[in-house]
């Protein structure tokens, strides 16, 4: 279980684990976890998201505290996840800061429930990741594989830039054994969910004011993903940052310039 989590129990029987930081009388801010990492992928961010929002994280189904079932997930199940979690804690509206796999689950939360959604926040992600078939080899390697050390290591290559893994960076560590302790039907379910998600269509339906963030040297979620994005979505903003995947780590300070600045605008 995750370190000073709570949990809940989501509508078809499955545990989430959750975590609120930050004072009561703040707006909320939803925060949705990469694939393959769990709440603490926020760790370096929640101090400085915390003096102003009372920060809502929690594992997404098949990572860390929560429950790992059987099958393919789909971000229709993964958004009311969300959904139900705002709903045992009374939370009507919040703030949502998806990176990568989170970052689909924001685009579902604001075309599917956008009365729920304040401000969106969309990080190094996309709204199609497809063909299906690589997808269907990466279910099958993940699940027929003795450990989880080779998907740890094309993860980090593809997270982190190569000065980070040289030097075997403390920052990177904590992913690394979060990967390591993954489990295979976990990653498997949220595979087949990238590989069913195209949201390229409906997220033209997103009203709610929006954020997109691209790292310039992305390889996962390349750039023109983003760019695509905040060119569907109207009104949108987009920033790019120097940084391979993981932008809130990679390039802390001026990602969080950015959420904090998009948070606090005004509307209209």
């Amino acid at each position: 279980m995750t370190a000073h989590a709570s949990t809940f129990t989501t509508g078809d029987g499955y545990r989430i684990a959750y975590r609120l930081d930050g004072p009561e009388d703040r707006p909320v801010l939803v925060l949705s976890n990469s694939i393959g990492t769990t709440m603490h992928m926020w760790d370096g961010e929640i101090a400085a998201l915390a003096e102003s929002h009372r920060v809502l994280r929690y594992d997404t189904r098949g990572h860390g505290g929560s429950d790992a079932p059987p099958g393919a997930y789909s971000f229709d199940r993964m958004g009311r996840d969300v959904i139900e979690l705002m709903d045992a804690l009374k939370i009507e509206r919040a703030h949502f800061l998806g990176l990568s796999f989170g970052g689909f689950i924001g685009q579902w939360m604001a075309v599917h429930a956008p009365e729920r959604i304040d401000r969106l926040v969309l990080a190094n992600t996309s709204s199609y990741l497809g063909p299906s078939p690589p997808w269907d080899e990466r279910i099958n390697s993940v699940l027929g594989a003795k450990d989880m050390s080779d998907t740890a290591a094309t993860f980090l290559k593809n997270w982190f830039p190569p000065d980070m893994l040289e030097r075997d960076d403390a920052i990177v560590a904590p992913f690394r054994a979060t990967l390591l302790a993954m489990s295979p039907q976990g990653l498997a379910g949220s595979f087949a969910a990238v590989r069913d998600g195209d949201m390229r269509r409906t997220i033209t339906l997103i009203t709610a004011p929006t954020l997109v963030i691209v790292g310039e040297r992305d390889q996962v979620t390349l750039p023109s993903h983003g760019e695509r994005i905040a060119a569907s979505i109207r009104g949108a903003k987009l920033v790019s940052l120097l940084a391979v995947h993981m932008s809130n780590v990679e390039c802390r300070p001026a990602f969080l310039e950015a959420v904090l600045t998009f948070l606090a605008a005004r509307s209209g």
